[in-house]
């Protein structure tokens, strides 16, 4: 008995250490994407070499996240896969469905503004918080 709540604390001393390792991953991906839109209209003045290499490393970094990504999702218990499968399943669907409706529309003249990919990047992270949220409240 004592060894399953050890091995319990473990798991989730493990998952907090995942948990965390995967944050600090998107958040370094999430500076990179910020220094490749930002950098070269005010850091380096619109230089290709240094252009490239940003994007270079935002693209490894990208890589690198959805690898720690994989692995947390690997090291879940069941209950937890399937909550953050079916949020990403619905996140997935809700992005595909809004972002083909949303760039339709200035097509058809219901707006009059170029749709902006980071409208669609906040409806799917807004979608996926309340889909795990509303998933944990589910299994309860």
């Amino acid at each position: 008995m004592n060894d399953i709540k050890h091995d319990d604390m473990d798991c989730t001393q493990q998952n907090k250490t995942q948990l965390l390792s995967l944050a600090l991953w998107t958040l370094a991906w999430v500076a990179s994407t910020a220094l490749l839109r930002f950098g070269a209209e005010y850091i380096w003045d619109y230089h290709p070499a240094y252009s490239i290499s940003a994007l270079i490393t935002h693209l490894a970094l990208g890589f690198a996240m959805i690898m720690v990504n994989v692995k947390h999702l690997a090291n879940l218990d069941e209950l937890q896969r399937k909550i953050t499968m079916d949020a990403m399943g619905i996140t997935l669907g809700v992005g595909l469905i809004a972002g083909i409706a949303y760039e339709q529309l200035e097509d058809i003249k219901l707006i009059t503004f170029e749709p902006e990919i980071s409208h669609l990047i906040m409806i799917m992270g807004i979608t996926y918080i309340l889909s795990i949220l509303i998933g944990n409240g589910k299994y309860k």
